[in-house]
């Protein structure tokens, strides 16, 4: 699931570049100043969560080669990688969506998309303090 991570993760970062030279190049006519900086922000969660997505692949790769750790010690961090690509989708498509089109109902959907952020990064913090926890019984044992 790392490398799935690391792949999505490369094509979001991606479109966060591209999204963002359409908003600074292609958008300033068209947009009110407040809808551009609505447009930037979703392009900057998109990136940073992009980001996010790119370490927790690695990490899981490097957590599955070195500790042989099987998908059910990682579920946590699984979450995680989950929730912020809905998050992804849904905070920053629906702001997209919201400064492009007429589409109103898409207003709704976007805090649905910061929960999913915070899910995902409480996700990342629980599965970060159980390996921790687990590492910590496994240590106490050796001399």
């Amino acid at each position: 699931m790392g490398f799935v991570f690391i792949t999505i993760a490369a094509i979001i970062a991606a479109f966060s570049v591209a999204l963002g030279a359409f908003a600074a190049h292609g958008l300033q006519a068209q947009l009110s100043a407040q809808s551009l900086e609505v447009f930037k922000t979703a392009v900057h969660y998109q990136f940073i969560h992009a980001l996010a997505l790119f370490a927790l692949g690695i990490l899981l790769v490097v957590l599955g080669t070195q500790t042989g750790t099987t998908s059910v010690g990682l579920g946590g961090f699984y979450t995680a990688g989950v929730a912020w690509v809905i998050g992804i989708l849904l905070f920053s498509g629906s702001l997209y969506g919201l400064t492009l089109t007429e589409w109103r109902w898409l207003g709704p959907v976007t805090p649905l998309g910061g929960l999913s952020f915070i899910i995902g990064w409480v996700s990342l913090a629980v599965a970060g303090w159980r390996m921790a926890a687990q590492q910590a019984v496994t240590y106490s044992g050796q001399v």
